[in-house]
């Protein structure tokens, strides 16, 4: 038999959720709900990472597609319906999904509570690739009074990609067929035909502020100043859920409380804090880091900033504090900053570590006071278009965020005294004397 000419790294493999013949907004929806509510019920564990949260008993989920309901004189077909029953128990909610750039539609949601709260649902649940830009908040305004006995509930195609890396590569699937059965899902929801996107849009008034900002006519009321800086808090939300997953930690933002209970108070602030510095800021808490990580972006400098505190050592030389802090960044990059704060200062000497690590001096303040803290700080050209690909902001924040986490979070310990060691006493015995007796120990403050 003559060898085969088939050319088989052109082939591609069978696989349980296809990407292939996807055609338009309808099928990308209709699929992405149908893997995605046939993975929930199929594997235990992923099943109650998504629904536990939200009020669902632990138990085997029950997941149909398309079901549907009569609402006055009206035929709705809401996308999925997921059931959990244990017990006397039973949980049910309706889902609404969509997939690319398509957003949420207030009227159908307050329909689909509706019909919630006529057959005694407990919620209803919506996904899509719009993230809040404040965690626990949904990103489509709805009438308060339609949630008075049903809950409102949202996860971005981000959360739920992170939540199911973490089970299976991080928390674990005991089962393993259903790990693979996860591990479809990942694929799926990875591959661009599926419209489960990454954050990509800082929106179409991105480009107006950034000038406004550049030209210093930026003002408060100027259109689209909110929707900027709520983008950046949910670009914020993204970068923490994509480090999160590689890390198989919960990477949050952090928010005052005062903020998470009014986020219209945040987002008055940062359009303030935008409005007077040309910069926008957050932070993210990171597992097991010494700090937060705080994420700022500069438009008047054109630059992003990622940096983490951490307290000086309590004893020794300034010098030797500050070579402390060198040891531990010997994988660094040269051009990242570091800043020493003396006690009772809020600023101090600055330098390069390329700099620092040839004169540790450079970080000695002259004032002669024990240096407090150390700010490092890792700096990346800012991006100026608004979608994501080279020369985008996006890819800019999520890049320094990165960079910053693998070169200066992961290798920064808290400082730690080293415990007191016992003191070795040395006793010499006078020839003649019985050791033996107590009279003739010698203590260790006698003299010589």
């Amino acid at each position: 038999m003559k060898p085969s000419s088939v050319n088989e790294a052109a082939w591609h493999a069978a696989r349980l959720i296809p990407t292939s013949g996807i055609n338009g907004a309808e099928e990308q929806e209709r699929r992405a709900t149908s893997a995605l509510l046939a993975v929930l019920s199929s594997v235990r564990e992923y099943g109650k990472a998504i629904t536990q949260p939200l009020g669902a008993p632990s138990s085997t989920l029950e997941c149909f597609i398309e079901v549907p309901f009569q609402l006055g004189d009206r035929r709705l077909y809401p996308d999925g319906l997921i059931r959990a029953k244990r017990g006397s128990k039973s949980w049910t909610a309706l889902v609404e999904v969509k997939t690319s750039t398509n957003k949420l539609a207030p009227q159908q949601l307050e329909d689909y509570l509706e019909i919630a709260r006529e057959h005694g649902f407990d919620a209803v649940i919506t996904i899509s690739n719009e993230i809040p830009a404040t965690p626990g908040t949904h990103p489509t305004t709805i009438d308060g009074r339609k949630l008075r006995k049903v809950g409102l509930h949202h996860y971005s195609w981000s959360e739920i990609l992170t939540a199911a890396v973490m089970q299976k590569e991080h928390r674990g699937v005991a089962d393993p067929d259903q790990a693979w059965i996860l591990g479809e899902l990942i694929r799926y929801l990875e591959h661009p035909k599926s419209g489960a996107m990454s954050f990509e849009d800082m929106g179409e008034y991105w480009v107006p502020i950034r000038e406004g900002i550049s030209a210093g006519t930026l003002r408060a009321s100027d259109k689209g100043v909110a929707e900027v800086v709520a983008r950046f808090d949910a670009l914020i939300r993204f970068a923490g859920l994509e480090l999160g997953r590689q890390l198989g930690s919960e990477v949050l933002p952090v928010v005052p409380r005062a903020e998470l209970a009014d986020p219209k108070s945040r987002v008055t602030r940062l359009v303030s804090d935008l409005v007077k510095s040309g910069q926008m800021s957050a932070d993210l808490r990171i597992p097991g880091t010494v700090s937060d990580m705080t994420v700022t972006a500069d438009l008047r400098a054109g630059s992003v900033f990622c940096s983490f505190t951490v307290d000086a050592p309590k004893e020794g030389k300034s010098t030797t504090r500050v070579n402390w802090l060198l040891r531990q960044l010997r994988a660094a990059s040269d051009s990242i900053r570091v800043e020493a704060i003396p006690q009772r200062a809020s600023v101090g000497p600055t330098e390069l570590l390329s700099k620092a690590r040839e004169d540790s001096s450079t970080l000695v303040p002259d004032s002669g006071r024990e240096i407090k803290s150390f700010i490092v700080t890792v700096q990346t050209a800012m991006g100026a278009k608004r979608s994501v690909g080279r020369g985008g902001f996006i890819d800019s924040v999520m890049s320094c965020v990165n960079t910053s986490y693998s070169e200066v979070g992961q290798a920064l310990k808290v400082w730690s005294a080293t415990p007191p060691r016992l003191r070795t006493v040395t006793v010499e015995v006078e020839e003649g004397i019985d050791a033996t007796l107590p009279s003739g120990a010698l203590s260790s403050q006698d003299e010589e």
